[in-house]
């Protein structure tokens, strides 16, 4: 079988159009020839793409009258069949079509991809810009945090400037003749009525005594109880926060007793340092 032939055949093939005896033989043929199989394969997917390239037609009048006459005449000859001859340049008509279904969807192809090129680049120029915005909002946002700590200092600064002109702060002298370079400062904050006392140079305790701190308020008849505490027997240094037993609105003096063992409700034993 010549090569144009066969091409015809695949051709025809390809559209359905072989019939009968000749149908069956070709279809022996595509089972032993793999490369008429691939041939024919490659024909009907140009076929299917012709309805997608070919521009639309109205069929002409006269095309119903013709077809009922071919039925009628089919219908007249009976069982004979008849095979339907296209032109030899049918093969050369599909060809023209698949390259121009090819020039086509590799236009539509660089098209498309050109699109997406465009819009990649407009995606990273957006994600630079949003990486800019987010460094100057971090940089805003540390500023602020900066300005709002300097503000917080400056203000409780202020604060502790104006609280302290309200502090009672005094100084507490041994009246020990054997240490008398022990001393105390005591400070008194009377809006949390609370204080802070710090000793150096005591002597160490003996056992079963206390030093007891006391605050003189001239409201109060006697000196109200500040609690007891020990030194470091090494170097007699004691450091004590304090609140009184009673309220205290007025401090005249500080005084440190030496008293028994967890101390006295009212001051028994000597006097050891007192505030001027």
């Amino acid at each position: 079988m010549s090569d144009d032939r066969t091409e015809e055949l695949a051709s025809l093939h390809a559209l359905d159009l072989l019939e009968g005896a000749e149908r069956d033989e070709y279809i022996a043929l595509l089972a032993r020839d793999p490369e008429l199989r691939a041939l024919v394969a490659q024909l009907r997917r140009a076929s299917t793409g012709l309805s997608f390239v070919a521009p639309e037609a109205s069929p002409p009048p006269e095309l119903k009258a013709r077809i009922l006459d071919s039925v009628e005449a089919r219908a007249s000859r009976g069982s004979r069949q008849r095979v339907v001859r296209i032109p030899t340049f049918a093969p050369w008509l599909i060809a023209a079509s698949v390259a121009l279904a090819a020039a086509w969807a590799q236009s539509r192809y660089t098209q498309v991809r050109q699109e997406n090129v465009s819009l990649r680049a407009q995606q990273r120029a957006a994600e630079v810009a949003f990486a800019q915005v987010r460094t100057d909002l971090d940089l805003a946002r540390r500023e602020l945090t900066s300005s709002s700590a300097q503000v917080a200092s400056l203000t409780e600064r202020l604060k502790d400037e104006g609280d302290l002109a309200h502090y009672k702060i005094a100084a507490l002298a041994s009246l020990l003749g054997n240490s008398p370079e022990a001393l105390a400062v005591a400070v008194w904050d009377p809006s949390r009525q609370q204080g802070v006392l710090k000793v150096e140079k005591l002597p160490a305790l003996a056992p079963g005594k206390d030093y007891q701190l006391w605050v003189v308020d001239k409201q109060y008849p006697n000196p109200v109880n500040g609690g007891v505490f020990v030194v470091d027997p090494a170097t007699g240094e004691a450091h004590i926060v304090f609140k009184a037993d009673k309220r205290v609105d007025s401090i005249a003096k500080f005084a440190v007793s030496l008293e028994r063992k967890g101390g006295v409700p009212k001051a028994e034993g000597p006097m050891v340092l007192i505030s001027r």
